[in-house]
């Protein structure tokens, strides 16, 4: 019993560390605590005595599970619509960041890299986040993907020009992004196509996922998000701010029920991407009782 309790107080020390290194792999809050509860399970059964570096270990044990759970996901992905799927987003009330989101979301874990690091391979998205995320080298790496250490540096490498020209910066000063969101909602409300075109950068994304069996919905350009968030104007006066991963957000509830919710990513004062969780199924599995759902 003193062994186990002992290992339970050490291990409560990395939760959060390994929880941030999870989701960052797997882009899923439930699939995330599985791979930490399953590190537990294995550090339970291996001889601790010989572990010089816990947190090291863990850190890598965390990463094998993952790695493993990205490769089952992987193969199990017949559709390849399913490659497109936005992941589950953390979202809470602005001015409400508990110190667990702090830790997953640092280093802006953004909706919009984590659809980025979707379309990695599962070894170059492990190598790009030990790697670039948590700084840890290369010999490691190299132990967990089956890799010489000069191989698993090329897997990050990859990673980083995919990340680097796919996943834009979002501008730092939070307060910005929500004066531009909330612009963007009240030209939205009152239906000023113009104002919308203005808030709006001229290549813009918006990616819209209902779920599965549905295509996701992606459109480019400014004009034509406009002319979609024009469209969708009633659905404005339900939206409530929010922080989606790191950045000014909505969520849009209507009648106690969810309906979206949607990160947008700004950058020198524009909206640069718009990506919206509108999947019924995976919105009812979201604690969303801080907007009255």
């Amino acid at each position: 019993m003193e062994r186990d309790e002992y290992l339970a107080d050490k291990f409560e020390q990395h939760r959060e560390h390994l929880k941030a290194v999870a989701y960052r792999m797997l882009g899923s809050v439930p699939e995330a605590e599985d791979a930490v509860q399953e590190a537990w399970l294995r550090l339970h059964r291996t001889d601790d005595e010989g572990i010089e570096n816990l947190g090291g270990w863990l850190t890598s044990a965390v990463a094998r599970v993952s790695l493993d759970m990205l490769r089952a996901r992987r193969a199990r992905r017949a559709d390849p619509l399913e490659e497109t799927r936005l992941p589950e987003p953390l979202i809470v009330r602005e001015g409400e960041l508990d110190p667990e989101h702090e830790a997953m979301l640092a280093d802006s874990v953004g909706l919009a890299l984590l659809v980025v690091l979707e379309t990695l391979t599962p070894s170059e998205r492990l190598a790009f986040v030990l790697h670039d995320m948590f700084s840890v080298p290369f010999s490691e790496i190299a132990a967990i993907v089956g890799r010489s250490p000069e191989a698993s540096r090329q897997l990050a490498s990859r990673a980083r020009r995919r990340v680097r020209g796919s996943a834009p910066v979002p501008d730092p000063d939070l307060r910005r992004q929500r004066e531009v969101v909330d612009a963007y909602l009240a030209a939205a409300r009152d239906g000023r196509f113009e104002d919308l075109v203005a808030l709006l950068d001229p290549e813009v994304v918006l990616r819209v996922d209902r779920g599965a069996g549905v295509a996701p919905t992606i459109l480019r350009g400014a004009d034509v998000v406009a002319g979609q968030a024009f469209a969708n104007a009633p659905l404005a006066s339900f939206a409530q701010p929010a922080v989606v991963n790191g950045v000014a957000g909505f969520v849009v509830a209507r009648d106690g029920a969810p309906f979206a919710v949607a990160a947008l990513t700004v950058a020198d004062g524009k909206v640069v991407e718009m990506d919206i969780l509108a999947d019924p199924e995976r919105l009812a599995n979201l604690d969303l009782s801080d907007f009255g759902v």
